[in-house]
């Protein structure tokens, strides 16, 4: 790594000079010129039609991007916290109340100790960020972290806790971030609870309904996704929310996350509005 590149991933500032730099090359303002004209013409298209309401994103693809640009893989998972920032106002724009990105599997763990404790600083950072975020309060985002808070660092649990305490009481939008989330783990200790609820007299087997097991999950009292969108060309699903995507429609993007430019998320959408959804029947 240059030593320019170690000093500007020591800070959040030295992060956004970094993202600015790489947002500022020709190539970008070009694209941005462009991308901004088709922008237009698609936003007017998609408003025609039922936006849906809860969009979920595996966000994949940091590392490598930021290896076809040649930069470390610490500069590819500060470009994709950036894009995190960049979505939420697409959002925004366009009224869709609900996101959820998942920020962090429970299998991320099995990577390199020095990665998961460069990815655990830069969410600290985050989490920490958002809660001087004029945004967050503008828009009334509502933050909840979902996933097995007890598996992370207390310094992780402790900002999580706060921003979630600090945004609780808005009510128009929702941002929801797995950290150590993983589809199985949910279903499990949703099994484990409800268990502990029928022995303790709280729950009988023969009440137990679709809904019943979504009010035991970590998602409780969220809507399901109506679009799944999954960055970098990749197509499976990971682990992520395996009991809600029953009937969401999934959308898969060959560009990597944090290449993803709003005309992407745009024609998802698109795509989700041209789709009959059947929920099964």
């Amino acid at each position: 790594m240059d030593e320019w590149e170690k000093y500007v991933l020591q800070t959040s500032t030295g992060q956004r000079i970094l993202t600015a730099f790489y947002r500022s090359s020709l190539y970008h303002f070009f694209s941005l010129k462009v991308n901004e004209f088709l922008d237009v013409k698609l936003i007017e298209e998609v408003r025609k039609h039922p936006l849906p309401r809860h969009i979920a994103i595996i966000m994949d693809g940091n590392r490598r991007f930021a290896k076809e640009l040649g930069l470390s893989w610490e500069a590819g998972h500060i470009f994709g916290k950036e894009k995190i920032e960049e979505v939420l106002d697409w959002c925004f724009d366009l009224g869709i109340r609900v996101l959820t990105v998942y920020a962090f599997s429970t299998e991320n763990f099995k990577r390199s100790e020095k990665e998961v404790k460069t990815l655990m600083t830069l969410l600290k950072q985050e989490l920490d960020l958002a809660k001087e975020d004029s945004r967050i309060h503008k828009n009334k985002v509502r933050i909840r972290i979902i996933g097995k808070l007890d598996s992370l660092p207390k310094d992780i649990q402790q900002s999580a806790q706060s921003i979630m305490e600090l945004t609780q009481s808005y009510k128009t939008y929702q941002l929801n971030i797995a950290l150590a989330y993983g589809g199985r783990e949910e279903i499990i200790q949703a099994i484990q609870r409800m268990g502990s609820d029928i022995k303790k007299g709280k729950l009988k087997v023969k009440d137990i309904s679709q809904n019943t097991v979504s009010s035991y999950l970590y998602t409780s009292g969220l809507p399901d996704p109506d679009l799944i969108l999954r960055t970098s060309g990749e197509e499976r699903i990971s682990n992520f929310l395996l009991w809600q995507l029953a009937y969401s429609e999934l959308y898969f993007c060959d560009v990597y996350w944090p290449a993803l430019q709003k005309r992407d998320f745009l024609l998802a959408i698109r795509t989700y509005q041209r789709r009959k959804r059947r929920y099964g029947k």
